[in-house]
C-alpha cells in the first residue's frame, strides 16, 4: 500500500535528506520518496503504520518536521532556520543546497556541510578557495574547422568556406584551471619582488656591506618598503581579506593566523621606518635605525602563496577519476534517421532515437541495441578488463567503447539519466560527505587557532622576560614564527581529500560510494547478509519445466502463470513470462492481481482464481498440498532449484521448476570474505531445500530460508543487538527495508531502482566480488585518513613548540618566521599528496 503525507518544516535537501531517512527506518516502511519543492512524502508500506508512528521517527510532536494527511492544517511552529543557513551574512555568493549542484562550488573541507555557491571565490569559515562541482551536463560543445578556427556553428557539419567536417573545440579552462593560472601569475610577480627585498636585507651578513656604499641603511629600508607593496597589496592581498572575513565572522581560521603574523611584521616595518625614536634600544642597530621585517613579511607570504598554488593544482588531481569520466562521453553522436546517417551532438539526442556506433567508438546514452552485435569494453564503468558480448536487446551504457563491430541502439536515458551521469553524481555527493572520523578533527579545529593565539602571546610574554638580548627582538620574531607555523588546513583535509580520492578509485573499479559514512563503516563490517536470487546467483533464471499433476494441461498453466506474472517485477515472474513468450502462450487480462511479499502472486485468470508461489502462501490462503505433488517438488528443491506451485480455484495442480545459476565469482569472494573475518549469511525467501544445495555450493556455514521481507529486517536487528556492524547485500524491492536497516547496504547495479536508493553502496556489475573490493577500498581509505590525521596532528604539535624556542635553552636553535612559512605551506600539500597515494590502492 502506498500514501502520500504532507510535510512540514523542511527548508533544504539536508532536511530532506534527514526526514527520507528517518522514515525509512519506520518499521514495515518499504519504500519512502520525500520532495522538499512538494512538502510532501510518497511512502509505501508492507503494512499500515499510523500518523503518530510516523511522527514519533521525525522527533515528536516538538520536532521541526511534522507529517500530517494532506490537506489537514499544519500546526502553527515558530520559523526555524535552516539548517544549512551560513553564518556569514555578507559572503557574496548565492548559497543552495547539494543535491542539484552540478556545476556548483564548495568547500573542499566542508565547514558548511553540503552548502554549495554559485560562483567562484573563498569559503566563508575558512577562507580556502572554493572547488567547482564537476558535471556532465555542462554547456553544449561547439564545433570549430581545423583549417579557419574563426568558424564556430553548435553543431557538427561541413565548414562553408573549405568543406573540412567541423571537430569538436577543445572545452575552456576549468574553473580549478583558471584559479591556478591566476594564483601562479601572483606568485610569479611576488617572487620578482621578494627577492630583491630579501637580497637587500641578507646582504646585511656581508662585512662590509657594498649597499651601503650606493645607499644608507635607512634608504635600503625605503626601497623595501617600495617594493613589498605590490607583494602585499596585490598578490597575496586576499590572504589579507580572508584574515579580515575570519575576524569578522569569528571563523577564525589559518588565514587569521597569517593575516595577523605577516601584517604586524609589515606595519611594524613601516612604523620602525616612520617613527624610529619612539623604540627602545633593543631593537636599533648602532647606527640609530630599528630593524625592520620587510623581507620576513614578503617571504612569508610568497611562500603561502605557493603553498595555495600546490594545494590548487593538486586539488585538480584529487577529482581525476570524475574528470576520466567526463571524459568518456563523446562530443557527438551518428544519429539514423529515416534510413540516412546524420552526426549529431550528444546534447541533441532526444530519448527513442536511433544511433548508429561504430567500430572503436564511445557509446553516447544508455539504451538498447535493436540491430547489431558486438563486445563492448565496459571496465571504465565496471572495472572489469574483459569485453562483454551484447546482441539484440541487450542494454548497453554511455563511456563504454564498441569493439570493431558496428550495431543501431535506441536511447533509453540521455543527460542526466544515464548510468554514467548517476555515476558522476553519486562521485560527486560521496566526495563532499563527511566521515564520522572527521568529528575529532573538526572539534580540534574549532579551538586551534584561538589556542595558537594565546600561545604566541604567551611566548612574546616569555622571551621578553626570560630571553637574553634583545629580548624583544627575540620575542617579536619567535611569537610570529608561532603563528605562521601553526597549520589548522592540514587537519581539516585530512579526511575529505581521502575520502575524495578513494570514491573516485571505487567509482572507476565499479564501487559506487553514496556517503563518507559508508566508506568508514565498510571497514568495521563483521557480518554480511547476502540475499540468493540476483545476489548470489546469476539472476536470469530460466524455466526447465512446467510440470501438471490435474487434469489441466502443462499448456494452459503456463497460459495463466505468464498472464499472472506479467504484472510482477520479480526475476522469477520475469522467466516465466519469457518461458510464455517462447511457448507463443497467450498472455491475457488478470483481474484482482496482488503481489504478496515473500510468498507470490494471486489473481484472476478467465475467471479462474490462480496462485503461484511457494508453500507459505499455499498455507495463507489454506489449500492442501497433495503428498505426492510434495515429494516431486522436494526432489527438484534438493538439486538446487526453485519451484513454485501453481493452484487454480483453491486446487494445487502443479508446479514450475526454474534454475538459476551461480555466478562464477560469488564462491571466490564469499571464501575471500570469511577469510578476511567476515562471517557470510545467506537470507533467502526460497525454501530451505534449495537454500541447503546452494549454502552447501559456496561453503556457506549459516544460512536461513523462507525469509520474508521482515524476517531479514528483524535478523538485522537481532545481529546489530549483538553488537555486530551488519552489511546487506541484495538487489529486489522486497531487500529495501532490510538495506536501509544495515549499517551498510550494499545494492546489486542490477537489481531495482527502490534497492539502489535504499543502500549506501552499489556495485555497478552486480556482484559479490564488488564487496570485496570495497572491503579492501574501505580499508585504504581508513589508513589513509589515520595517516593523515596522525602527519596533521604531530606536525602541529611538534612545530609550534620548535617555533616557540623550546629548543633554544639546550641546541640553541631557533625558527626563522621564514622557514616557519614554508614548513606551513608544505604542511597542507603533504596531506594531499598522502591522500593521492589512493590512486594506485589495490582492491
Amino acid at each position: 500500500m502506498k500514501h502520500t503525507y504532507h510535510i512540514d518544516g523542511m527548508t533544504c535537501s539536508g532536511c530532506e535528506a534527514k526526514v527520507q531517512g528517518d522514515l525509512a527506518q519506520v518499521e514495515n516502511v518499504l519504500q519512502v520518496h520525500v520532495s522538499k519543492e512538494k512538502k510532501e512524502a510518497v511512502i509505501e508500506m508492507h503494512k499500515h503504520v499510523s500518523l503518530g508512528v510516523f511522527q514519533d521517527a521525525l522527533g515528536g510532536t516538538g520536532s521541526k518536521y511534522q507529517i500530517s494527511i494532506p490537506g489537514a492544517e499544519p500546526s502553527k511552529k515558530e520559523e526555524k532556520t535552516s539548517c544549512c543557513s551560513t553564518q556569514n551574512k555578507e559572503h557574496k555568493h548565492t548559497a543552495t543546497p547539494h543535491k542539484h549542484a552540478a556545476g556548483k562550488f564548495y568547500c573542499p573541507m566542508h565547514c558548511e556541510g553540503d552548502k554549495v555557491f554559485d560562483e567562484a571565490g573563498d569559503c566563508p569559515v575558512c577562507g580556502m578557495d572554493l572547488v567547482q562541482e564537476k558535471t556532465l551536463t555542462a554547456s553544449s560543445t561547439q564545433f570549430t574547422c581545423p583549417m579557419h578556427p574563426e568558424v564556430v556553428k553548435e553543431e557538427p557539419g561541413a565548414c562553408p568556406i573549405c568543406g573540412m567536417d567541423l571537430v569538436p573545440m577543445e572545452a575552456g579552462l576549468s574553473d580549478e584551471d583558471k584559479t591556478y593560472k591566476k594564483l601562479l601569475k601572483k606568485f610569479w610577480l611576488a617572487v620578482g619582488f621578494t627577492v630583491p627585498i630579501f637580497l637587500i636585507a641578507m646582504s646585511e651578513m656581508i662585512p662590509n656591506n657594498p649597499l651601503y656604499a650606493v645607499l644608507e641603511q635607512k634608504y635600503w629600508n625605503w626601497v623595501q618598503f617600495a617594493l613589498s607593496i605590490p607583494v602585499v597589496f596585490y598578490a597575496t592581498w586576499m590572504f589579507f581579506e580572508r584574515a579580515w572575513t575570519s575576524l569578522k565572522t569569528q571563523n577564525l581560521n589559518m588565514f587569521t593566523l597569517i593575516g595577523i603574523g605577516s601584517g604586524i611584521a609589515w606595519l611594524f616595518s613601516v612604523f620602525a621606518m616612520l617613527f624610529p625614536e619612539v623604540f627602545p634600544a633593543d631593537f636599533k642597530t648602532p647606527e640609530g635605525n630599528v630593524f625592520v621585517y620587510f623581507e620576513a613579511a614578503t617571504v612569508i607570504l610568497t611562500l603561502v602563496l605557493l603553498g595555495q598554488l600546490l594545494e590548487a593544482r593538486a586539488h585538480s588531481q584529487t577529482s581525476g577519476a570524475i574528470k576520466a569520466l567526463l571524459k568518456l562521453v563523446p562530443a557527438t553522436a551518428t544519429l539514423v534517421e529515416n534510413g540516412t546517417d546524420r552526426v549529431i551532438a550528444i546534447d541533441k539526442i532526444n530519448k527513442g532515437d536511433l544511433l548508429r556506433v561504430k567500430p572503436g567508438e564511445k557509446i553516447p546514452v544508455d539504451g538498447r541495441i535493436v540491430e547489431g552485435s558486438s563486445s563492448i569494453d565496459e571496465s571504465m564503468i565496471t572495472g572489469e578488463p574483459i569485453p562483454v558480448d551484447k546482441d539484440v536487446d541487450d542494454a548497453v551504457s554511455s563511456g563504454t567503447i564498441n569493439g570493431t563491430k558496428s550495431f543501431i541502439m535506441n536511447a533509453e536515458k540521455v543527460g542526466s539519466e544515464t548510468l554514467l551521469s548517476q555515476i558522476i553524481h553519486m562521485v560527486n555527493n560521496a566526495s563532499r560527505s563527511k566521515a564520522p572520523i572527521q568529528k575529532l578533527a573538526d572539534r580540534i579545529s574549532k579551538y586551534f587557532v584561538p589556542i595558537v593565539l594565546v600561545i604566541s602571546i604567551v611566548t612574546f610574554i616569555a622571551w621578553v622576560i626570560f630571553g637574553p638580548e634583545p629580548a624583544y627582538v627575540f620575542a617579536f620574531v619567535n611569537a610570529i614564527a608561532v603563528l605562521i607555523i601553526a597549520c589548522p588546513c592540514a587537519l581539516g583535509l585530512a579526511t575529505p581529500m581521502s575520502v575524495m580520492v578513494g570514491v573516485g578509485r571505487g567509482a572507476q573499479s565499479g564501487v559506487l560510494i553514496k556517503n563518507a559514512e559508508a566508506l568508514e563503516k565498510m571497514n568495521k563490517v563483521d557480518t554480511l547478509i547476502v540475499d540468493k536470487t540476483g545476489t548470489i546467483t546469476e539472476g536470469k533464471p530460466s524455466v526447465e519445466k512446467v510440470i501438471s499433476t490435474s487434469e489441466i494441461s502443462e499448456a494452459v498453466l503456463v497460459e495463466y502463470m505468464a498472464s499472472l506474472n506479467q504484472y510482477s517485477e520479480h526475476p522469477l515472474a520475469e522467466a516465466i513470462v519469457t518461458y510464455g513468450k517462447q511457448q507463443k502462450t497467450a498472455i491475457v487480462k488478470v483481474n484482482d492481481f496482488e503481489a504478496i511479499a515473500g510468498k507470490g502472486v494471486v489473481g484472476t485468470v478467465k475467471e479462474h482464481k490462480v496462485a503461484l508461489g511457494n508453500a507459505k502462501l499455499l498455507e495463507q490462503l489454506e489449500i492442501a498440498i497433495p503428498s505426492d505433488l510434495a515429494n516431486q517438488v522436494v526432489h527438484e528443491q534438493e538439486q538446487g532449484k526453485t519451484v513454485s506451485y501453481i493452484t487454480v480455484n483453491n486446487n494445487a495442480v502443479g508446479y514450475v521448476s526454474i534454475f538459476d545459476a551461480i555466478k562464477a565469482t560469488s564462491v571466490q569472494a564469499i571464501k575471500a570474505l570469511q577469510e578476511s573475518g567476515v562471517d557470510v549469511i545467506m537470507l533467502t525467501g526460497d525454501n530451505k531445500n534449495t537454500a541447503k544445495a546452494v549454502a552447501e555450493q559456496l561453503n556457506l556455514r549459516h544460512y536461513k530460508a523462507e525469509c520474508l521481507p521482515e524476517d531479514k529486517l528483524n535478523e538485522i536487528k537481532q545481529l546489530q543487538a549483538q553488537g555486530k556492524i551488519v552489511a546487506m547485500a541484495g538487489d529486489g524491492i522486497n531487500d529495501a527495508p532490510a538495506l536501509a536497516q544495515s549499517d551498510v547496504g550494499v545494492a546489486m547495479g542490477t537489481g531495482t531502482d527502490v534497492a539502489i536508493e535504499s543502500a549506501s553502496i552499489t556495485l555497478v556489475k552486480g556482484d559479490l566480488q564488488g564487496i570485496v573490493k570495497a572491503k579492501k577500498l574501505s580499508h585504504a581509505v581508513v589508513r589513509n585518513i589515520k595517516q593523515n590525521l596522525f602527519f596533521a596532528f604531530a606536525y602541529n604539535v611538534i612545530g609550534v613548540p620548535i617555533a616557540a624556542g623550546v629548543l633554544y635553552p639546550v641546541f640553541g636553535l631557533l625558527l626563522s618566521p621564514m622557514i616557519a612559512a614554508l614548513a606551513m605551506s608544505f604542511s597542507s600539500v603533504s596531506v594531499i599528496g598522502n591522500a593521492l597515494r589512493l590512486r594506485k590502492a589495490n582492491i
